[in-house]
């Protein structure tokens, strides 16, 4: 929900380059170790609350005590991760380690099962809804809520605390001025003769979270709605054949290159690039379609049987305080719990502002109609642009 871009594959190999993070691949390969016992009594791993640490600061004593969080597919200038990991590393003095930062939510789900019981197994994961609905379904999240559960909306989140959402965004198309005498500003603008070649996704839809939304959006704009998504394949079938529709993932390397000028994905991760593209000569424009306006969030679970699953359960309440939410904000997403926090006024106004502004308030699918296009596309995809 993941530089533009997958969250995706074609990460910028510079992004791995964290100082306080270290590659999963570089740790020990050993067994994980069992979980401690918390002063009240209850294995870390099984905990669901931080009333089973006593507390917070028990929690932080046994995060502290584990000194190593795994976390996967999380790129520094995704929705400011980079920050976001070095807060927590730094306020807590835990080492983060950092895999497979281009890799997608099916990858999530694919080190979870592959790694189990393995010392480097990720111990949180940060996944497109649909992906967190299937997950969830297979058992193998851990149930866990954060000190802020109750502030989540209900439809945000699974009831028995094995995913909640966490951040989320609009599909929008991000698109270079300086290559495109006129920029898109709608799907149905997508289809005109002088975009040919120009229009790419950040991701294989089958794949990741923040392509799905983008086919997902393209449906809404084309008589489709939550309970079907195949307008949306026919779309993308359609500009893939008059030429337009280009299978090259968009990364900000392809982007700088002019390989991929036009690029739809999450508004928070276009905004983020206007910024970081200007200074490299780049005029990035963000237009969020009006004709499909579709919105959705990414979505935390914890390993079922993570390695280290008292920092595991730190980190969430980490992301779900005032300070972590901010962080999220800061990166041009919208956290989760932020119209609570605008209320009682601990959201930060000057990144509430700098927001992409978008009218009218977001609906979103249910996990029945998630399922239903996840399956859809799997099912659809690779025949339509075949043809």
């Amino acid at each position: 929900m993941h530089s533009v871009f997958s969250r995706r594959t074609g990460r910028v190999a510079a992004v791995l380059a964290l100082s306080l993070t270290t590659a999963l691949a570089a740790a020990a390969c050993g067994a994980k170790e069992e979980a401690p016992t918390t002063p009240a009594g209850v294995a870390a791993d099984k905990a669901v609350s931080l009333a089973d640490f006593g507390g917070m600061d028990g929690l932080i004593a046994a995060a502290k005590k584990e000194g190593q969080l795994n976390v996967i597919t999380l790129p520094p200038d995704w929705a400011n991760y980079g920050e976001i990991i070095d807060t927590f590393s730094k306020k807590y003095g835990i080492k983060v380690n950092s895999d497979n930062p281009d890799g997608s939510s099916s990858d999530e789900i694919t080190a979870v099962k592959t790694l189990k019981g393995q010392d480097r197994a990720p111990d949180v994961l940060d996944l497109g809804v649909a992906f967190a609905i299937s997950g969830a379904q297979e058992g193998l999240f851990a149930p866990y809520k954060v000190a802020a559960w109750d502030k989540i909306p209900a439809s945000q989140k699974d009831a028995e605390g094995r995913w909640f959402n966490d951040y989320g965004g609009y599909v929008s198309i991000g698109c270079d001025a300086k290559r495109i005498a006129v920029c898109p500003q709608t799907f149905a603008d997508l289809k005109k003769p002088e975009y040919k070649g120009k229009v790419a996704l950040n991701g294989n839809p089958t794949k990741s979270g923040s392509a799905i939304a983008a086919v997902y959006a393209a449906a809404l704009a084309n008589g489709g709605s939550f309970d079907n998504i195949q307008p949306g394949i026919d779309f993308f079938a359609a500009l893939h054949k008059s030429g337009n529709f280009i299978p090259v993932e968009s990364t900000p390397a392809t982007v700088e290159k002019g390989e991929t000028p036009i690029s739809l994905d999450w508004d928070y991760l276009n905004a983020g690039y206007a910024k970081q593209f200007a200074a490299k000569g780049i005029d990035w424009k963000v237009a969020i379609p009006a004709d499909g306006k579709y919105a959705n969030f990414y979505s935390q679970a914890i390993n079922l049987d993570a390695p280290h699953p008292a920092a595991a359960r730190l980190w969430e309440e980490f992301l779900y305080s005032a300070e972590g939410q901010n962080l999220w904000l800061k990166g041009f997403a919208r956290p989760v719990l932020l119209p609570g926090m605008i209320t009682d006024g601990s959201a930060q106004a000057d990144l509430v502002a700098a927001l992409p502004k978008v009218d009218g308030e977001p609906s979103f699918p249910t996990p029945a109609q998630n399922d239903k296009a996840k399956a859809d596309l799997v099912a659809n995809w690779a025949k339509a642009l075949a043809g």
